[in-house]
């Protein structure tokens, strides 16, 4: 598995799945306590529909967390040197590892789940012209007020024996979540601590380049935000930032992993009809 080295000395793993002449490349980022190995189906749709795809497991997490923690799994998800600023510097130092590589000319689509999303919408507040286009799916819009910072399960937690029944309504994703070595159920607060978590919250930017297509897609019954809260996000990036091209898609009963729900044929269809409608070539 290939790496880059970030500018605190930790060496992010990452991997590319590349087709010839794509309409676009997807630059994929993950959320807490997961790994890009969770995303095979959606990187083999995106590739079959002429995307290639890049994704980092992010510090603290995956192959890049083992390594990082000399193989103390008990210690997944914690984003050691620097924390969170550190952590959104190496995605971004990502981004340019994949133009390197790509070239200038292929458009480069940021698609962020979870975490993933908030991180995105970081760096579209402070770096939105480095990329042609964002997708958030499972998002919110980040205030105290709007966004979920405490037990997100809660809700769900009569339904199965798992800390993350509210993933998906699946039955098959919240057991192989718990079997898997590279994840963790611990708290966003936990992992991060009260000051990096905090960093997470913000809102959009205003004046961001008006062409910037943006999708957001989640789950009715997503427990870190919900409907309310994405439909005022995009609402937000419309009046504020002053996008013009800003879609939602919300999956009725669908819960936080849009990927790993039941409708996951619907929603990867969804995602390559709008990636289709700004970037494939008749």
């Amino acid at each position: 598995m290939p790496t880059f080295t970030d500018a605190n000395g930790v060496r992010v793993h990452y991997e590319s799945w590349r087709v010839a002449e794509p309409h676009a490349v997807i630059q994929l980022a993950h959320g807490v306590g997961e790994h890009i190995g969770r995303y095979a189906e959606l990187v083999e749709a995106l590739n079959a529909a002429g995307y290639s795809v890049w994704a980092d497991d992010h510090r603290g997490h995956g192959k890049t967390g083992f390594e990082q923690h000399g193989g103390d799994l008990t210690r997944m998800g914690r984003l050691g040197p620097g924390g969170l600023r550190a952590t959104v510097d190496a995605v971004e130092r990502f981004t340019e590892v994949i133009r390197a590589e790509e070239g200038p000319d292929v458009p480069l689509v940021y698609l962020g789940h979870s975490w993933g999303s908030l991180i995105g919408q970081i760096i579209m507040n402070r770096s939105a012209e480095n990329y042609d286009a964002f997708v958030l799916t499972g998002t919110a819009y980040r205030t105290l007020l709007h966004m979920n910072g405490g037990d997100l399960n809660a809700r769900f937690r009569k339904l199965g024996p798992t800390p993350v029944e509210w993933l998906s309504r699946d039955p098959a994703v919240a057991p192989a979540f718990m079997a898997d070595p590279y994840t963790t159920a611990e708290s966003v607060r936990k992992l991060f601590g009260l000051v990096d978590a905090s960093r997470l919250l913000g809102r959009p930017a205003k004046g961001l380049p008006a062409e910037l297509p943006l999708l957001i897609m989640i789950g009715s019954d997503d427990a870190l935000g919900g409907e309310r809260s994405v439909r005022l996000l995009a609402e937000r990036y419309v009046t504020r930032s002053g996008l013009t091209d800003v879609e939602v898609v919300v999956y009725e009963g669908a819960r936080h992993e849009i990927f790993n729900e039941t409708n996951r044929d619907e929603v990867r269809a969804d995602l390559v009809r709008w990636l289709d409608e700004r970037f494939a070539v008749d």
